[in-house]
Order: C-alpha cells, then structure tokens, then sequence
C-alpha cells in the first residue's frame, strides 16, 4: 500500500486511514460534518497526493491533447488550467482531468488516483500519431495540497506575502520558489469556495502543509480528509469517477456537455457524443428526499408509477442544508427540475425531487 509524504503528520494527528486508490490516505480526523462546516465557514487543508501527475512534451503536444481530450485545448494560454474528459471511441469516460499549459510544448495533467495506471497507458497508447510527443509519470515524486475555504487566500498571503498569489484568476497558475524548490500554485478546487492547490516535491510538502497549518490557526484551519471532501463536492453538483461518471456513460448524459466542445475538430469519440447529442436516453440530475434516509450509491430510483427509471450515483446527508441529497442516472423524460421520483432505501420508497445543481452555491472555480 502506498503512502503520501505526508502520511506520518496525519497518522499523529490521529487521522482515520482507510484505502483509497491504492493509497493509505486520511478519511476524518475531528469528524466529516466539523470537518466540511470548517471548509464553508473558514478553511480547511487536503492532501490529496495520490492523483496521478503526468507530464506531456514536444511540439505536437497541444495537438495531441487536443485529439485526445474533449474540451478546446486551443483557448488554454500559459499559465492556464482547464477541467476536461478523456473518452473512448464509443463515448464512454476514460477520465475527468485538469490540464495545465506551463507552456506550448509542455503540459501538466492531474488525474484521478484510481485511473493512474490505466490513464497513463491510455494516453502512451496515442503517442505514436503525434511524432516527438512524451509522455512522464512524475505521480511518486509530487504531492498536491489543497487549500480551501472563504479564509484560505488570506492564509497563503500569510505564507507567500507580496506573491500576488490571492489575485490569481479562476483556472490561472503560477509557479514560485519555495525552500529551494519550485512549486505550482493554481487557483482550482474541488469544494466550491475559495481556494488553490498546490503542487511540490515530496521534499517540500511537510514543511508546506505545517506552514499553513499555522498561518490559519488563529482562522480555524482544519485538516480535512476524505470523507468531508466528498461532501463538499456533492453539494457543488460536482462529478466523482465511477459515480456520476465512468465507462459507460456518455459526458453529454453526465452534465458534462460543456466541456465537449463538438466544432473544435476532430477527437476520441466525437462520434459516439454526436449521436447522442441527437437523442439523449437519459441524464445525471441532482434531487433531495423528504425525511432523513440517506440515498447511497446503487438505490433503485422509480416513477410515480412505481417504474424504475435509474439509479443513484452518489448520496449523503447535506451538512450544509441538513436533508438528504444525491445525483442520479434516470431516464431523459425524467430530468427536468421539480419532477417527483422515489428511492428505494431497504426496502421502502422514499420521495424527492429534482433539484437544480449546484445544491449550494459558492465561490465556484
């Protein structure tokens, strides 16, 4: 089982450790509801080290990313950041990504720890059409801290003053020095407030993750772990591979229409999205239940009729709203807000309702 750099500091912490992605990474430490309370109302602290790091280069290298993934790498300048899909001809998600132009012959990609392996020959299995591209696995050797909440810019000002990091612009990074090493800073996130992520050597990231840790003490920092995270992100109406997306789901089922950018040109599965642009079999929407079951991952969704129209693809209890929430697969007749559906919750079905995303609203990267 693998271990971030920053391993030893939450197993002190008294961190629960549970295996994720095949690595041993901290699901709560004071609990998951104070944990995502902390991130809403003040700043809370992620080490989220096991994405996989990739880098790509040559001087086809933004033509290649632009056949092989499905927004407009066109639009990206350096020093600019984009959230995208990589697919298979048939249309079903590879992956979620975020690319960075460091620039026009160098890309940084961030992808999902549990498709590492498997996006790492995905994309070598592509470089033989694009002439001089490489492709580096840098995933052993970086670690990625994540810093949010409504107080997390004031931090980093505290442990980077004058950088000029706080005015960074949504989805812009900047690389700086830092104890003889040179880190990336990039103003992304996956909770909906405020914040960066920062990308550094494994030598660096203790001393980084300690640095803030102080610098937000008197604000309320708190480490955050897994578990907080997911909250976080499902309140945001944000995707999670192999929930709201995978193999077999088609982006333009998914709410993932806007970064399929269909007249950018040619790329892996423009065909199979085209055609279901044409005819949309069903969709992911989020709804709310009445009462307090908990939807999970896998309930049966039905009609009114008692006709099962899909299932769940994520559910919690919404520390922020306090009432059941979740996204769901269902059938295309079925996803306009305000339509009434049922969960299947041991045995009972339970109503809800559509419900527009994102659940709650704030400062979105």
């Amino acid at each position: 089982m693998k271990k971030t750099a920053l391993y030893s500091w939450h197993e002190q912490a008294g961190a629960k450790i549970i295996d994720f992605g095949g690595y041993l990474m901290p699901v709560q430490y004071a609990g998951i509801i104070a944990e995502h309370r902390a991130v809403r109302e003040a700043a809370g602290l992620f080490d989220v080290s096991h994405m996989g790091n990739f880098y790509i280069r040559g001087e086809k290298a933004g033509e290649f990313l632009q056949y092989l993934t499905t927004n407009n790498v066109a639009k990206v300048r350096d020093g600019q950041a984009q959230y995208t899909l990589m697919l298979y001809p048939d249309g079903g998600i590879v992956d979620d990504l975020i690319i960075y132009r460091i620039s026009a012959d160098t890309w940084f990609l961030i992808v999902n720890a549990s498709n590492c392996e498997k996006d790492f020959l995905w994309i070598g299995g592509h470089l033989g059409e694009f002439e001089g591209v490489t492709l580096e696995d840098k995933t052993g050797s970086l670690s990625l801290i994540a810093l949010q909440g409504p107080k997390s810019m004031e931090i980093l000002d505290r442990v980077f003053p004058g950088s000029g990091l706080s005015g960074l612009g949504s989805f812009h990074f900047r690389t700086i020095p830092y104890e003889g090493s040179e880190i990336m800073v990039a103003r992304t996130g996956y909770t909906g407030e405020e914040g960066v992520e920062v990308c550094l050597p494994n030598e660096v990231a203790e001393s980084l993750w300690s640095a803030l840790m102080e610098a937000g003490r008197e604000d309320g920092i708190q480490p955050i772990g897994l578990g907080a995270r997911d909250t976080l992100r499902l309140e945001m109406g944000y995707s999670l591979y192999g929930h709201e997306i995978e193999r077999d789901i088609n982006p333009l089922e998914a709410r993932l229409n806007w970064v399929v950018k269909m007249n950018k040109g040619n790329f892996i599965g423009k065909q199979a999205c085209q055609q279901v642009e044409i005819d949309p079999r069903r969709g992911v929407v989020g709804f709310a239940l009445e009462g307090r079951a908990i939807p999970r991952q896998g309930f049966k969704v039905f009609n009114s009729d008692h006709q099962e129209i899909g299932q769940v693809c994520s559910g919690t209890m919404s520390p922020t709203l306090q009432e059941p929430i979740g996204t769901a697969s269902v059938l295309a007749d079925y996803t306009p807000t305000g339509t009434t559906l049922f969960v299947e919750i041991r045995g009972s079905l339970h109503s809800g309702v559509v419900r527009h995303l994102p659940f709650v609203h704030g400062d979105r990267p």
